[in-house]
């Protein structure tokens, strides 16, 4: 018994004075962590504009530079990383040349993995790219998604995922389920220092309030000694209540975090701000790039790099140099002491506009020494070596509301801002104009003009953070919808406006008008073949409606799909005839089968070339009829005797055919033009029953023959085209005209089939001309008829 007394005694003071060396243990330099923390790059914003193209990889660019230059340990990116999901080229080039020029290299990285890498990245390459042993990874970078590069299409993939497959950043975070999101962390060791990295990707913000409410998001810690993980978390949501529930509260992120690294907001708040409630800090970096002229982006931009030793952190803010200087101002007219006495004179335009010209010339100037004093706070350069302000952004609102009894006269934004050509990069919307309306306004009887939301509403809906389907909810508050269903509508609109799915607003519209049809039909039969008054049938679409909406609410109904394109024709030319997908015989609808692709897509293509005089008359009517085959006639032997073949093979290509027969039948009304001794000879009339009618209409005409019949239908189309010109009349000035012109067109004739040309001389037109005016051709269909 006294021996163990002894041990137990020896263990309690063991205890003790390991939680006194714990308590009193001093973290060494080689125990921080530093993490440099950007997120909102949005590289590839605007690259098509000649001057701001470059600023949003640029801005990046410099974020990877300071990386290297400040020796992190890692590079955490909470979001839009790119503007778009579909990165261009140019876009993906410049990120993965500079992630290459300052991640890569010889130099160790000390962090040590402790979690499973395979439920942290899934993929093909289950693990941290610094522990690849084919590449060398120093400065590693985590990122998760946002709402602009989010995973779309075959495969549900995101640009991320090619960065993370060639081993350039690791993809964390990821939510495939928006309805059971489970948070696992990325578990990382320095020295004595622990981190716990938690990732949210960006879910819609109405889902995931729901999810949240609902406990179907799932939070997992360490397993062991959980007060020692510093826990660190990146989100990528709305910050701010801009809706009731279009945002995510603070409050319902796990109380263990330490700090939060808040996307998705543009607006730098890059010190950290503590919350009381929650005891745990949010930071907010804000974007790299100025994405809309509002206040929030007029902020000077920087990124933080964070030292983080033990459960401790500190953060070191860095401005950022290469960012284009913006300024904004705003001004009331009516309270401009100068102004306001030209409110009541006439012809007062050109005093106010050099008013206005006087506090953008200041805007501009002050922005230019905004610019110069940031470049002076970084290292010293040579003269030679520091490059000029580049053209600032500038943005002056102004409120024209006038005082009783006078008006301002505003010069046309577009014209003024045109004045600042070479000093301003936004030479198109410098300043803008806008008045208060009144609180009260007394709407006229009957009037159809749709209601705008309240001022109030109007006020918060700024281009910054806005949200496309709060702006389509509070304008349609005030409609009265019947079909389409209203958070659906919102829901359209927003693919179209963030995801550029140019069909989204046709699908929408099209599955709406299709459902709501096939609920009626079902109501129909439900009356026993009695015929439903208007009052069922308004009925029955309201609730329809209803039924749609909250269904859509609950989450239920998914959200509007990417539109299904079909495959590019091989004969379609996207220089000359545009983008296919822009197309709209390009999207695929529901209830069509791809087996006519050749037919839908035939609908958008160019004009054909079309033949002249009467001959184009009688071969769409072959075309549209599908007469039956007619006895094929020896044609002469000429140097374009392709004809023949063209004619007798009429199952080789179908895209081949309906080109070539087009251009045989223009050629052979050629050849027969160009002989002109058989334009005058008058032969046997022709059997009632085949001749072509006179006119035909656009339907008909642009119906294609089936490759069966397409041969026997050219050939009958030219026979009876010869004979139809063969059998005029022509008073004597034709005729001698017609003479003169016989000889010329012989001599063209016979130069032109030695040098086998497959065009049709002026003479001849001049010919044509005699019968009716020519069809006018297209620069497209010219170049598919050479």
């Amino acid at each position: 018994m006294p021996s163990v007394s002894c041990e137990f005694l020896e263990c309690l003071q063991y205890m003790k004075a390991w939680d006194s060396a714990s308590a009193d243990r001093s973290f060494a330099a080689a125990d921080t962590i530093r993490i440099l923390v950007a997120t909102d790059s949005h590289v590839g914003y605007n690259e098509r504009d000649p001057i701001r193209g470059d600023d949003s990889w640029k801005s990046f660019h410099e974020v990877m530079c300071l990386a290297k230059d400040r020796d992190v340990d890692m590079i955490l990116l909470a979001g839009d990383l790119f503007h778009d999901n579909q990165p261009t080229r140019k876009s993906m080039y410049q990120v993965m040349r500079s992630l290459r020029m300052n991640c890569y290299g010889e130099k160790p990285c000390e962090l040590e993995i402790l979690s499973d890498s395979s439920e942290n990245f899934p993929g093909a390459f289950s693990h941290v790219n610094y522990e690849d042993p084919d590449i060398n990874i120093a400065i590693p970078v985590f990122s998760i998604h946002g709402n602009h590069d989010d995973p779309s299409g075959e495969g549900h993939l995101a640009a991320l995922d090619l960065l993370q497959i060639s081993g350039l950043v690791n993809y964390y975070g990821r939510t495939p389920e928006s309805d059971n999101i489970l948070l696992k962390p990325v578990l990382l060791q320095k020295g004595l220092t622990k981190l716990a990295l938690y990732g949210m990707s960006n879910v819609r913000d109405e889902r995931l309030f729901r999810t949240f409410r609902d406990g179907k998001v799932k939070v997992f810690q360490p397993g062991t000694q959980k007060q020692d993980w510093f826990n660190l978390m990146s989100v990528h949501q709305n910050h701010h209540a801009y809706t009731e529930t279009g945002y995510l509260p603070e409050n319902f992120l796990p109380e263990f975090m330490d700090l939060v690294v808040w996307g998705h907001e543009h607006e730098c708040l890059i010190d950290p701000r503590y919350n009381p409630e929650m005891n745990f800090h949010v930071m907010q970096p804000g974007s790299s790039v100025a994405t809309s002229l509002m206040p929030g982006e007029a902020v000077p931009k920087h990124v933080a790099i964070l030292n983080i030793t033990g459960r401790e952190f500190k953060a070191e803010k860095i401005r950022l140099k290469t960012v284009r200087p913006f300024l904004m101002k705003e001004i009331v007219l009516s309270d401009q002491k100068e102004i306001t006495r030209l409110a009541k004179k006439e012809n007062h335009r050109t005093d106010l506009t050099r008013y206005l010209i006087s506090v953008v010339d200041d805007l501009i100037k002050q922005a230019n020494a905004d610019w110069l004093e940031a470049q002076e706070e970084s290292v010293e350069e040579s003269d030679e070596e520091k490059p000029g302000p580049p053209l600032p952004l500038i943005r002056l609102r102004v409120e024209y509301s006038a005082p009783n009894g006078g008006s301002f006269d505003c010069e046309n934004p577009q014209r003024f801002s045109n004045r600042f050509v070479s000093r301003v990069a936004n030479v198109n919307d410098v300043i803008q104009f806008y008045r208060k309306k009144a609180n009260s306004t007394v709407r006229k009887a009957g009037q159809n003009a749709a209601d705008l939301p309240e001022e109030s509403v109007l006020a918060q809906l700024t281009l910054d953070s806005v949200k496309v389907e709060r702006l389509v909810r509070e304008f349609l508050t005030a409609q009265s919808l019947t079909i389409l269903p209203q958070n659906s509508f919102g829901d359209a609109v927003g693919q179209f406006v963030d995801k550029d799915d140019k069909h989204a607003m046709e699908m929408f519209v099209n599955e709406s008008l299709s459902n709501q049809i096939s609920h009626l039909l079902k109501v129909d039969q439900g009356n026993g073949g009695r015929d439903p008054e208007d009052e069922d049938l308004q009925s029955a679409m309201d609730s329809y409606k209803s039924k749609l909406e909250e269904l859509f609410a609950k989450g239920h109904l998914n959200k509007a799909r990417k539109a299904r394109i079909k495959p590019k024709p091989d004969y379609w030319d996207s220089d000359l005839d545009g983008s296919w997908a822009d197309q709209p015989g390009a999207l695929a609808r529901p209830d069509e089968d791809f087996a006519d692709e050749e037919e839908d897509a035939a609908s958008v293509l160019p004009s054909v070339p079309a033949t002249k005089g009467k001959a184009s008359k009688a071969v769409s009517s072959a075309a549209a009829k599908k007469t039956p085959a007619a006895p094929k006639t020896p044609g002469k032997t000429t140097a374009r005797g392709r004809k023949k073949a063209i004619i007798s093979d009429d199952d080789d290509n179908n895209e081949e055919d309906a080109n070539e027969d087009i251009i045989m039948l223009s050629d052979a009304i050629s050849d027969d033009d160009n002989d002109a001794t058989s334009l005058f000879l008058k032969p046997d009339p022709p059997h009632p029953a085949s001749k072509a009618p006179r006119k035909t209409t656009a339907s008909q005409g642009s119906k294609r023959a089936t490759p069966a019949s397409r041969g026997a239908a050219a050939a009958a189309a030219i026979t009876k085209s010869k004979a139809k010109q063969a059998t005029l009349d022509f008073s004597q000035s034709q005729t001698n005209n017609g003479t003169t012109s016989t000889a010329k067109t012989t001599a063209k004739t016979k130069a032109k089939a030695k040098a086998k040309l497959e065009e049709i001389s002026d003479d001849d037109e001049d010919d044509e001309d005699a019968f009716e005016p020519a069809v006018p051709v297209s620069t497209r269909s010219s170049r598919s008829r050479r």
